[in-house]
């Protein structure tokens, strides 16, 4: 059984602004450690995959800092997307390539920004999903055990009937995939005990990928056989082509939801966070009696439940409560807690104002 780690890293990490931007995004800051997160990503999977088994995918730009900040991966392994168009289309891309290459590899599709702190249990967890996913009927993701009535996640239904097992790990089938739901929705599905959060890691056969796209997703069929014949004949043009015209969709949107009926869940208690706004880090960095986190140079007085970084200059709260404060250079950001998912809105008043520069 041959297994590829695909690590998705072509996103822009706006809820991160004003530290994320389009020429260094959330998967290429050092947010949660000293190394950025994609070297974090790439590192936690080194115990199960050699640097020639991990492959990234990425638009051109992204691609040669990721090649700068990964040297110990083969070049041939960083593919390139000629332009963003979300994760369907560079899934299927990437997938084509290494279908081209095995079509009976395992693809480990997985987001360059994320934390896992037990990982030696989600490596444990990879190896099971791997071994079902070989078996070519299933695609696999990890669904994570809900801790709060969340509404910035989408959540999985699954079936408690009947798991399926596997070195030691339990695979339910999955019902449903819900959409972001408002508070009460998500206290509802917390309370009735089957719902977990989509954590966007997939698993999957390359063959059974293109089977499934053909049973499920028809309209976007076409367009993995055009990939296929434009990576066997090096048309570099016809690939412009296809991501000119192929829909801007997820990987969700595209396949998953469609295809639930094929669709394995394994809970992934280890230790998760997508790592998707700045009040996330108040669970990962470590934080005073009050509740504050702070990176860079500080003094709290009277304050709680805030969180601060400011590596440039001194920064100083007095009698404030749940306020993410963020000084980069040519920019500070303040904002409450509660609002901080709004932050990526601010990308779009930005350019509506022709302050571009500041993105």
């Amino acid at each position: 059984m041959e297994i590829i780690a695909l690590i998705i890293a072509g996103g822009v990490g706006t809820r991160f602004w004003p530290l994320s931007r389009k020429k260094k995004p959330k998967q290429f800051l050092p947010i949660i450690s000293e190394r950025t997160m994609i070297e974090e990503t790439i590192n936690r999977l080194l115990p199960l995959f050699s640097p020639e088994k991990i492959y990234t995918i990425a638009n051109y730009e992204q691609t040669q800092t990721i090649k700068k900040l990964l040297a110990n991966l083969p070049e041939k392994n960083l593919l390139t997307e000629p332009q963003g168009k979300n994760t369907a289309p560079s899934l299927m891309l990437a997938t084509a390539w290494i279908y081209l290459q095995n079509p009976e590899a395992v693809v480990v599709a997985l987001p360059a920004d994320h934390l896992i702190k037990d990982e030696s249990l989600f490596l444990k967890k990879l190896k099971a999903a791997s071994s079902i996913a070989a078996q070519g009927e299933f695609l696999i993701t990890f669904g994570i055990p809900p801790s709060h009535p969340a509404t910035g996640y989408g959540y999985i239904h699954y079936s408690e009937k009947n798991p399926g097992h596997s070195q030691g790990e339990s695979f339910y089938q999955a019902l449903e995939f819900k959409e972001k739901p408002e508070y009460e929705q998500a206290k509802a599905f917390l309370a009735e005990g089957n719902y977990l959060w989509n954590s966007g890691m997939f698993l999957w056969q390359a063959r059974n990928f293109a089977k499934k796209l053909e049973d499920y997703a028809p309209s976007m069929f076409p367009y993995w056989e055009r990939m296929l014949d434009a990576l066997r004949n090096k048309k570099q043009a016809e690939m412009d082509s296809i991501f000119k015209e192929i829909p801007s969709i997820s990987i969700d949107y595209a396949l998953m939801e469609k295809a639930k009926k094929g669709m394995l869940v394994c809970p992934g208690d280890f230790g998760w966070s997508d790592v998707g706004s700045w009040s996330s880090l108040c669970d990962i960095w470590p934080k005073d009696k009050k509740g504050n986190a702070s990176k860079g140079e500080s003094i709290i007085l009277d304050s709680q439940n805030c969180l601060s970084y400011s590596p440039h200059k001194l920064t100083v709260l007095i009698g404030v409560e749940d306020i993410i404060v963020v000084d980069t250079n040519d920019a500070l950001l303040i904002c409450h807690k509660t609002q901080d998912q709004k932050v990526k809105d601010i990308i779009d008043l930005l350019a509506k104002k022709e302050k571009g520069k500041y993105t």
